[in-house]
């Protein structure tokens, strides 16, 4: 196995963890954001306000686009076990 080799598979699994992760976090990001916002504008320090809008944003977020992270880690994964005889010889 070449350090080469291995260095592909690394980078190409952190490339797919930030793909997979960043509907998410920019929904929690831009939600927060708009909240925030509001609370500063309203003087409103409520703990929750924050946090059911970011669930509700993410369960969103997580629905529109979850077929699209599904078949980037079913391509990745498919790739990876393709590649392993590649990886052992």
């Amino acid at each position: 196995m070449t350090p080469e080799l291995v260095m592909t598979v690394g980078q190409r699994a952190l490339e797919v963890t930030l793909l997979l992760a960043a509907p998410l976090l920019f929904a929690a990001l831009f939600i927060g954001l708009l909240v925030g916002v509001f609370q500063a504008a309203t003087q409103i320090n409520e703990m929750t306000l924050s946090f059911i809008p970011k669930l509700i944003g993410m369960a969103v977020a997580l629905v529109v686009a979850g077929p699209w992270m599904l078949k980037v880690i079913v391509s990745y994964t498919r790739g990876l076990i393709e590649s392993i005889p590649g990886l052992i010889g």
